[in-house]
């Protein structure tokens, strides 16, 4: 197994997190891929482990003032992920390549002069679990609710980071259903989310208001406090894992006939 730099090579496995055998992930769109291509000039290091020609685990990390999260100096790894399915390549988790991965990234923040790294993580043992990060040196710097934010001082002086707090809801239109999606693009599950409700917002009628919020443009992710979310008349989605067409459809339906029934 190697460590490598993204290539042009792996561009389209790396987008689809390498689940170029997943029918799930064509409604992901090309955001990831437009996100890349806006944050490779802004410091976005991505990393893959390869075998036998195949990418099998990927790790991206880019400067925290480029993230969705709040600090000064380090950087964030945004996504951490090693192939665990049968399909495509097959289950290629519990040999250390993620924690090769990850000192590979540490080591390249180390040599850009970051004074440390930081890694969000669940408390929850589903996927990108803060226990694991615990396991490799990081420790609690912050926490909402299961999300945890970790980290991993390389100097004296760094400062711990923190995580956004939500500063504003979407407000609910008279005489609409109001469907409001905020999307940064880096992460498939949450594209595949914003599509989903996008494409089921524009397929219910005029009664249905979509509104769309860019939160890769730092300073409305800064006035929302919201990264990723779908919203319906004021109440959140869950999207993880990504629900359903069909779920986020009959969701916005409901309320659409809440509404015409008044």
């Amino acid at each position: 197994m190697d460590i490598v730099d993204l290539s042009e090579e792996y561009l389209d496995t790396y987008c689809v997190c390498l689940e170029d055998w997943s029918e799930e992930m064509k409604d992901a769109g090309h955001r990831k891929r437009e996100w890349h291509r806006r944050m490779k000039d802004r410091g976005l290091g991505v990393k893959l482990a390869v075998k036998n020609g195949a990418a099998c685990g990927m790790i991206q990390y880019l400067p925290i003032e480029e993230s969705f999260v709040e600090g000064t100096g380090l950087y964030l790894v945004a996504c951490i992920w090693v192939h665990g399915y049968k399909e495509g390549i097959g289950n290629h988790q519990k040999q250390g390549i993620g924690s090769a991965l990850l000192s590979a990234a540490e080591d390249d923040a180390r040599s850009k002069g970051a004074a440390g790294m930081a890694a969000w993580g669940l408390a929850l043992p589903i996927w990108m679990k803060a226990s694991w990060f615990k396991k490799h040196g990081y420790r609690k710097a912050d926490r909402v609710g299961i999300q945890v934010l970790l980290w991993k001082p390389f100097t004296d002086d760094a400062r711990p980071p923190v995580l956004l707090r939500e500063k504003r809801k979407p407000e609910k239109q008279p005489g609409k259903v109001t469907v409001t999606a905020y999307n940064i693009g880096w992460c498939p599950a949450q594209n595949i989310t914003f599509e989903r409700a996008r494409r089921a917002a524009g397929e219910l009628g005029d009664k249905v208001e979509f509104t769309f919020v860019d939160t890769s443009d730092r300073e409305t992710l800064h006035e929302w406090g919201i990264a990723d979310a779908v919203y319906v008349d004021g109440r959140k989605l869950r999207t993880g894992p990504p629900p359903s067409y069909e779920k986020i459809k009959k969701t916005i339906a409901k309320r659409v006939k809440k509404l015409s029934s008044h």
